[in-house]
């Protein structure tokens, strides 16, 4: 957990560090998983995909194994930007509560605050970086190129309005992920650790992580469907472009 520093109010940069660290090492692994989520979210009523596997498979079968992985440069970015602030603003925003209210002891309540103060904080920053990822995992016709190129074409055909398309409901899915999975992961460390089942440390670490992946992902899919689409879409500044 972040500490504030004896001196004053400095924050220990650890959090925010090995937070953002471990947010881009799962991107990069799961990548063709949030590829395939992409696809079968904005596909509508011509379906063509069924099922994550279905999507991974026809994708590597016509497109090819860098299509699965497109859109990952702005991904990491995000993650860079978004992980590093959500886990580091998390417990940073606890231990500030706690210097300030000392006598008041832990709970899901305080823990639910902060992380969803966290999570809609740090997605609101990183939304550029989203619908640039976005864009090029949807096989956009215009969303061919590099990052930059992609991030050029938005701004310079959709404005800053572009860039930030869809920021509502990207906070407010990242409010509810941050508000779900960060204290469910605290409540299942510390009841796993208490239960005795696994090895205080690691397996009790990766099996709290995953049951709360699991219930923040249950949690915010209707959001996050209405994120993507919203994404996706192309408004021009001049209505001849296009």
């Amino acid at each position: 957990m972040a500490q504030l520093d004896s001196r004053g109010m400095a924050i220990d940069v650890r959090p925010y560090v090995f937070g953002g660290l471990a947010a881009m090492i799962a991107e990069s692994c799961t990548f063709p998983m949030d590829t395939a989520k992409t696809r079968l979210q904005i596909q509508g009523n011509q379906i063509r995909y069924r099922g994550a596997v279905h999507t991974i498979f026809t994708v590597l079968r016509e497109e090819g194994l860098a299509s699965l992985y497109k859109g990952l440069c702005p991904a990491l970015l995000r993650q860079a930007v978004y992980g590093t602030i959500k886990y580091g603003l998390y417990y940073s925003a606890k231990d500030v509560f706690f210097s300030l209210n000392p006598k008041k002891r832990e709970s899901n309540l305080v823990n639910l605050c902060c992380a969803v103060f966290a999570g809609s904080v740090s997605s609101a920053v990183a939304t550029p970086t989203d619908v640039v990822k976005v864009r090029m995992q949807a096989r956009s016709a215009h969303s061919h190129g590099s990052l930059i190129a992609v991030f050029l074409d938005i701004a310079r055909k959709e404005g800053k309005s572009g860039l930030f398309r869809g920021m509502m409901p990207t906070a407010q899915r990242a409010g509810m992920v941050a508000g779900v999975q960060l204290p469910v992961y605290d409540f299942c460390r510390d009841k796993l650790a208490r239960s005795k089942l696994f090895p205080e440390g690691g397996m009790t670490n990766l099996v709290a992580s995953v049951l709360a992946g699991l219930a923040a992902c249950a949690a915010s899919n209707p959001i996050d469907v209405i994120k993507t689409r919203l994404m996706v879409q192309r408004r021009y500044l001049d209505d001849r472009i296009g």
